[in-house]
């Protein structure tokens, strides 16, 4: 069985507490969310506020929710994440690194490794940052692995096939030799 695809999309979501007599205009909150679409964001927007700000769905309302799409998408870059989890003993901090062509690539990564690695499901992690990082800046070694100037990977498996269409009909007794 393959990798699952949740298919993240990062978006940014703006809300506020509902105006009142005492506060007529209400300070905006503006988070950015990784979702797989628009209603999981807005839940996971009201889910963080409520822990971090003492405001709920109820007495509150979203202003804006936009998708934030990669600038330069078909370039490979470095990104560190920060992010909190729950795990069947307590709660963790945890910096990992990843190499991906976005954002929203990367954190989908990081929430497959999670699930491999600690048993994490999606509901007890928050990514609380997402940062790009300087190929001098990365601290993890299965990514500087990755950055050394000439890398090569060795293709082990290579099976010389003949050249004219005669020659492919003719049946050879030896195994074929898959190094060169």
């Amino acid at each position: 069985m393959g990798r699952v695809r949740i298919d993240l999309h990062e978006y940014q979501v703006i809300g506020r507490r509902l105006p009142s007599e005492q506060e007529p205009t209400p300070k905006l909150f503006r988070m950015r969310i990784f979702a797989p679409n628009q209603v999981v964001a807005k839940s996971r927007y009201w889910y963080f506020l409520s822990k971090l700000h003492k405001a709920k769905q109820a007495s509150g309302e979203i202003v804006s929710v936009n998708e934030i799409h990669e600038a330069k998408p078909m370039v490979v870059k470095n990104f560190g994440i920060w992010l909190r989890y729950d795990s069947r003993s307590g709660t963790h901090n945890m910096y990992k690194e990843y190499r991906e062509t976005s954002r929203a690539a990367a954190v989908e990564s990081c929430y497959q490794d999670m699930a491999a690695r600690h048993r994490a499901r999606f509901s007890s992690i928050q990514i609380i940052r997402v940062a790009t990082v300087k190929a001098s800046e990365v601290r993890r070694p299965y990514i500087q692995q990755l950055l050394q100037p000439n890398l090569k990977f060795p293709l082990p498996h290579r099976v010389q096939r003949p050249a004219k269409k005669a020659d492919r009909a003719l049946i050879i007794a030896q195994r074929p030799s898959t190094f060169y």
